[in-house]
């Protein structure tokens, strides 16, 4: 048998395999069916919703957030974590008590507020959640913007920011109860 021959036989069963798959990805295409591709937007994308006054309500949020980005990073899963703040949400984001405003600081705040104003800066800080308030709430109680912590971006108006988000850029909603 010529060698140039058996070299030519062998080439083609190793070939034959991926003319087979490439016959049946053109077919598939050709019949309406397309393949799964990876979502170019595949990290996580979470929007918490925090318009309540509850301390343990928001101790409960800062714990879900630190549960869900820990398990990101512990599996390498790029994530894009937001908390947007309306309505009575501002209290946790300024050491301003708020007298006079329907926000205004009470004693579970003021016992609280240490320990779940450490705790939100080391989840922006250390694992990049990134915080927004709706500019109506802070315009209605007149509070300067330099009274907020240093981490929070202003949105136009909250609800609005959450929809954009979920509806425009794929985030999930949650709201702890």
């Amino acid at each position: 048998m010529n060698i140039s021959r058996v070299s030519r036989c062998t080439q083609a069963r190793h070939r034959a395999p991926w003319l087979a798959l490439t016959a049946f990805i053109a077919l598939a295409l050709a019949m309406g069916f397309s393949m799964p591709q990876a979502r170019a937007d595949a990290e996580a994308k979470v929007v918490y919703h925090a318009d309540y006054a509850d301390p343990r309500r928001f101790s409960a949020m800062l714990t879900s957030i630190n549960n869900m980005v820990t398990h990101y990073q512990n599996n390498f899963i790029d994530y894009d974590v937001r908390i947007v703040f309306v309505s009575h949400g501002i209290r946790f984001i300024t050491d301003n008590p708020l007298e006079g405003t329907p926000f205004a600081e009470d004693e579970a705040l003021a016992e609280e507020r240490d320990n779940l104003r450490g705790r939100l800066v080391s989840l922006v800080n250390m694992h990049g959640v990134r915080l927004e308030l709706c500019d109506i709430t802070r315009a209605a109680i007149q509070l300067a913007n330099e009274e907020l912590y240093d981490a929070v971006d202003l949105v136009p108006s909250g609800v609005v920011r959450i929809a954009q988000l979920q509806n425009e850029e794929g985030f999930a909603y949650l709201k702890i109860e």
